[in-house]
């Protein structure tokens, strides 16, 4: 079997490496549940790709996400529940269904994309969604019951916070500013360290939680998102902890032998390097 830029290529190969007795026992042993780390991790690895602009690196990791696709789509086929060829006719029909200003007919391209439109599609599509779950004799809400249910709960962390509160913020459950969030924080604080002086564990990963939550939401009414800032200071960390390393390694010394003290002298040095460029 010869490379192809053909997509057609790519869903032959994994329904070889799927097929039982002949293809890779690894591959023929997965499931849904097995994969979506991958998925996640690959996703992950695409945005490093591009947060270095190595496109050469990006080509390569979109391709491993892209299989990611067909393999889901190969093991759903398999149950007979739906194909790759399914998939993209699904997200085809989205992007001209939530796009009429661009695909739809004159009067709609003229308009543009009329206020409050996309919310209407969205509804509707939701709709259509629930009755499809009926005749196929589902549960309809296939999020749960919960006006936020629909969140992934599969995101990071600091990512379904934020689309939370987004989300509750819709129906009027928000802080009209920022500065009373400050005070949230420091309540919070001082719960935590009510958690950690009594010593229990499941209370202070409670509070600590709760600490989290609330800078994250002080960072939505800031308009900063929480993912993007701690993604910029662990950077910043990986720097700095990078020049006391190799200002250890050009002295004759290592991290393994320094002091706490040397590191700290480094680490303010790294610091002033930064300000000072």
């Amino acid at each position: 079997m010869e490379p192809s830029r053909d997509i057609s290529r790519l869903i032959e190969i994994m329904a070889a490496l799927r097929a039982p007795g002949t293809g890779c026992p690894w591959d023929v042993e997965q499931t849904f549940s097995t994969i979506a780390p991958y998925t996640i991790e690959e996703a992950y690895e695409v945005a490093d790709a591009i947060a270095r602009n190595d496109l050469d690196n990006l080509r390569e990791e979109a391709g491993d996400l892209l299989l990611q696709v067909v393999y889901h789509a190969r093991m759903a086929e398999e149950i007979d529940e739906f194909d790759f060829g399914d998939v993209v006719e699904a997200i085809t029909g989205k992007m001209i269904r939530r796009h009429p200003h661009v695909f739809g007919d004159d009067k709609a391209r003229s308009a543009g994309m009329a206020k409050g439109m996309w919310e209407k599609i969205k509804a509707e599509e939701k709709a259509e969604k629930r009755a499809a779950r009926l005749a196929r004799g589902l549960d309809p809400e296939d999020h749960g019951q919960g006006f936020l249910d629909s969140v992934p709960v599969a995101l990071p962390a600091l990512t379904r916070a934020l689309k939370l509160q987004e989300k509750a913020a819709r129906v009027g459950f928000d802080w009209n500013e920022a500065a009373p969030i400050l005070d949230k924080i420091e309540e919070e604080i001082g719960e935590l360290r009510e958690a950690l002086a009594g010593g229990d564990t499941a209370a202070i990963k409670d509070e600590f939680g709760d600490v989290l939550f609330a800078f994250v939401n002080l960072g939505r009414h800031l308009k900063l998102d929480s993912e993007a800032a701690l993604s910029g200071t662990n950077e910043k960390f990986r720097s700095r902890f990078h020049h006391v390393e190799q200002a250890l390694e050009a002295s004759g010394s290592s991290l393994d032998e320094a002091t706490l003290e040397e590191m700290e002298a480094l680490w303010q040095q790294a610091k002033a390097r930064k300000s000072g460029s």
